[in-house]
């Protein structure tokens, strides 16, 4: 069965996920979607020093949005809001540090975050794909310390600071990597067999999919989404991928082009107008199986992933 998903897959993902895909749907936009006025309004974006993060900062910059970066390299951090302001005109770029593998530090900002400044919307950007086991200090395997359990916490702990919001959004950037993976509930760290990073990657992005869905079902007043950026030309799949990326170099999207889809659903009116909880791909809303795939979960098995989390966050929580 997997030998089918990822055949499907790659299929699929030469289609539709390369630039030329993201060309042929780009032909269906409606470019006055993204022409908003974003003043006053509070975006936080992980992983915005660079690829798809940064991109999507310029974007929301651009039109008036108050921007916070949030990154784990101060230098690179600073050097990519430097660049955000000069190119937006817009001051209102702000830099915090943290490393979102750190469970205890992603608690520490959202808490201190939240007690200082509004939130209109969260963008779930920063992930890894680390191809060696690699534990982080408090000993939870790396890909998903950042990927999922820092996602959850930054997610759950900002909700009711979203709730004060008008039109209050979450957009967690995934991957269509997850559509070959059935979310291994009883093995959340990619502790059972022979380690692929590869492979726990797309596992957490399947995770985050499915947080998405419970989030939405369990918090109405906010809107939330996940998408699928494509195969973008990004630092990280040059550095995590570089077989893949050597091989597509040429079809891999632009950057901003990746984070056409997480702007759209951070911004436009039309975007906050779809059901909460679905998963994206180039504005649409797309399924989160392939055919025939037998890559769903049992609600019970959902719910699982949500009470571990929660068990392992309170565990980490100052």
């Amino acid at each position: 069965m997997s030998f089918y998903r990822n055949a499907v897959w790659f299929v699929k993902g030469l289609q539709e996920y390369t630039k030329s895909g993201y060309e042929a749907a780009a032909k269906q936009f409606n470019t006055g979607d993204l022409d908003v006025n974003l003043s006053g309004r509070s975006f936080v974006i992980t992983g915005a020093n660079s690829g798809i993060g940064k991109a999507t900062a310029h974007e929301i910059a651009k039109r008036g949005g108050i921007v916070h970066l949030v990154c784990r390299n101060k230098e690179r951090a600073q050097e990519a809001k430097e660049e955000i302001v000069e190119h937006s005109k817009n001051q209102n770029v702000h830099v915090h540090i943290v490393d979102m593998s750190s469970a205890r530090q992603v608690w520490e900002f959202a808490e201190s975050f939240s007690k200082s400044n509004s939130i209109h919307v969260l963008i779930n950007n920063a992930g890894c794909m680390v191809n060696q086991k690699e534990l982080t200090e408090e000993g939870v395997e790396k890909n998903f310390a950042t990927n999922t359990l820092g996602t959850f916490i930054l997610t759950t702990a900002l909700i009711p600071a979203l709730k004060q919001a008008q039109d209050p959004r979450v957009i967690t950037v995934s991957s269509g990597g997850m559509l070959v993976q059935k979310m291994k509930v009883d093995d959340l760290q990619s502790e059972k067999g022979m380690f692929d990073g590869t492979m726990a990657y797309a596992q957490n992005k399947r995770q985050q999919v499915i947080l998405t869905e419970r989030w939405a079902s369990q918090h109405k007043e906010i809107h939330f989404s996940s998408m699928h950026p494509g195969w973008a030309d990004t630092p990280a799949v040059q550095l995590s991928m570089p077989d893949f990326h050597a091989k597509m170099k040429n079809k891999l999207r632009t950057e901003s082009m990746g984070a056409d889809t997480v702007v759209w659903l951070a911004v436009s009116a039309v975007a906050s107008k779809q059901p909460s909880g679905l998963f994206f791909q180039d504005r649409m809303a797309v399924p989160t199986h392939l055919p025939l795939a037998s890559s769903r979960s049992s609600p019970a098995d959902e719910e699982k992933l949500q009470a571990i989390l929660e068990q392992l966050a309170h565990k980490f929580k100052p």
